[in-house]
């Protein structure tokens, strides 16, 4: 007997979803007899075969159980201990880890101003600067999200001009992957177009936020540049004992391009959500809507007449911006009644 509405769905997060059906069918495949631990099992060897199809011959992947984890370990991997990694103010490795980059890895961060959360190599230059000098950390790495923490995306020749910018001063890229499958979604790209095709040295993939019940995964895209990510994966508490069933859902967004499709359905409703706001008056916006999230601007007391009906976030109150996210299971009705219930609070 479930203990909650199993109908109930709101606006406030993709984590909020459950897991999709397929990927439940997924782990309930893997299950039963034995299967060799940590990684030596059949399913971890089909998703190293699929990974290398999706990002090229030199890929190597990772599973591990969490963003944050992904995100710390690959970042561990790529810098010495005085290492600092570039990345825009409303990186989730900045905003929402608890300090884990700085305080588990130790390496620091430096973090730059971008519109609409994308990193450029003229906001990065602002921070990529003093190699050789004793008293300031070595910037030797930048790290983007793609979609980005504000629902935009990066194109290829966006991440391309970052990387060059990157690897002319001798820089490594991370990739924050966490919307990767909602990027593609909206891109209508393969993965490799805008990770190792456009110099993404590393990447943490997610999965959570698409349907999988807390699997993730680093892909190495260029193996010279990562160094000790077995050893770490494990000193992070990264490494599954039962990894099958970690692999096992990561396949199964991969299979039958079941991840794509989700993360399009998502991508569609926050169209469809941004479209029916645009009709209110008194709804403003903050950022473009290009994957599966919305950020708006509406009066604070309407806004928490909205949450009355509907869980979600505020992402800036000062500046009366909310979030509104999409996930898989959002459905036309959801997003049309929501719209309403913003109408009327607005217009009551």
């Amino acid at each position: 007997m479930p203990l909650h509405d199993p109908t109930s769905r709101t606006f406030a997060s993709d984590n909020y979803a459950g897991v999709l059906p397929e990927v439940l069918a997924a782990i309930a495949d893997a299950n039963g007899g034995h299967q060799i631990a940590y990684g030596e099992d059949v399913y971890t060897a089909r998703l190293g075969e699929v990974v290398r199809q999706e990002f090229g011959d030199q890929a190597e992947v990772f599973p591990v159980f969490n963003g944050t984890g992904a995100n710390v370990t690959a970042l561990t991997a790529l810098l010495p201990r005085w290492g600092a990694v570039v990345a825009t103010g409303s990186a989730h490795i900045h905003t929402d880890e608890g300090g884990a980059p700085e305080r588990v890895s130790g390496l620091k961060l430096l973090v730059v101003p971008a519109e609409h959360g994308k990193l450029t190599p003229a906001a990065a230059e602002t921070e990529a600067w003093g190699w050789g000098d004793e008293h300031r950390p070595q910037p030797l790495a930048v790290s983007i999200t793609q979609s980005t923490e504000l629902g935009t995306v990066y194109s290829p020749a966006e991440v391309k001009e970052v990387a060059d910018f990157a690897h002319e001063r001798g820089m490594a890229v991370h990739m924050d992957g966490a919307r990767l499958w909602n990027a593609a979604a909206s891109l209508g790209l393969p993965f490799s177009a805008f990770t190792s095709e456009a110099g993404v040295d590393v990447l943490s993939l997610g999965g959570t936020k698409n349907g999988l019940l807390g699997a993730e995964a680093i892909v190495v895209l260029d193996p010279a540049r990562v160094d000790g990510l077995h050893f770490l994966r494990k000193l992070n508490m990264q490494l599954a004992s039962k990894m099958r069933f970690a692999s096992a859902q990561l396949l199964a967004l991969f299979e039958d391009g079941l991840g794509v499709r989700t993360a399009t359905h998502a991508n569609a409703m926050a169209a469809r959500l941004r479209a029916g706001l645009e009709r209110i008056d008194g709804v403003g916006f903050s950022h473009p809507t290009q994957s599966n999230a919305v950020f708006a601007e509406l009066d604070l007391d309407a806004a928490d007449r909205v949450r009355e009906r509907y869980r979600f976030y505020d992402w800036d109150r000062a500046k009366r911006q909310v979030r509104w996210m999409c996930a898989f299971d959002t459905t036309e009705a959801d997003v049309d009644d929501f719209v309403a219930t913003v109408q009327s609070a607005l217009h009551p």
